[in-house]
């Protein structure tokens, strides 16, 4: 019989007992897979391991809201679900990395990309790579989950936590603004 325990056994331990064991069970087994798919979608890894981390401190803090019960939930999907949340509000400059970005970027004068930056991008990406950064976080990332990873409209609502619904408009508002950005 193995002594591993399942991530459902995991997260109840840490509800009902606090157990920092299993905490460190559970982060030790998917830490290193949502940093990955997390630097899939950003490429600042500083970003990326706040968030991993703000990710890890939410399961800890909400393990027992995760409903083991529910066949359809699974550790990593949840995890995935509140890892990407906090992605998304990162990027948008909710978090203290993003505030102080901002407050930087002001004191520098600097809101744009330079010359060089510009030029680097339309040189390795063309038009695309402008046109994908001007768009929101929250339509970036139902493209990345539709069109890169290639997630159907349900398999990005799960993952995304919204309706089915919303992916659909968000994926069409994006390809409409992409279409407005490179005609």
């Amino acid at each position: 019989m193995s002594d591993t325990r399942s991530d459902g056994e995991l997260l109840r331990a840490m509800a009902a007992d606090a157990d920092r064991g299993a905490f460190e069970e559970l982060y030790r087994r998917y830490a290193p897979w949502l940093r990955a798919r997390l630097r899939g979608r950003c490429a600042d890894l500083g970003v990326v391991d706040d968030v991993v981390q703000e990710t890890f401190l939410a399961v800890w803090r909400g393990a027992s809201r995760y409903r083991q019960e529910d066949p359809s939930a699974d550790a990593a999907g949840w995890l995935w679900r509140i890892g990407s949340r906090r992605l998304v509000d990162a990027l948008r400059g909710d978090g203290a990395r993003g505030r102080l970005r901002q407050a930087l970027a002001r004191l520098r004068h600097r809101d744009e990309a330079s010359a060089e930056e510009r030029v680097l991008a339309g040189v390795e990406h063309g038009d695309l790579a402008g046109a994908l950064v001007r768009l929101s976080p929250e339509l970036r990332a139902v493209l990345q989950a539709t069109v890169i990873d290639g997630l159907t409209t349900r398999e990005a609502a799960v993952l995304l936590g919204i309706p089915p619904g919303t992916v659909k408009t968000r994926a069409m508002r994006a390809r409409k603004q992409l279409r407005e950005a490179l005609a």
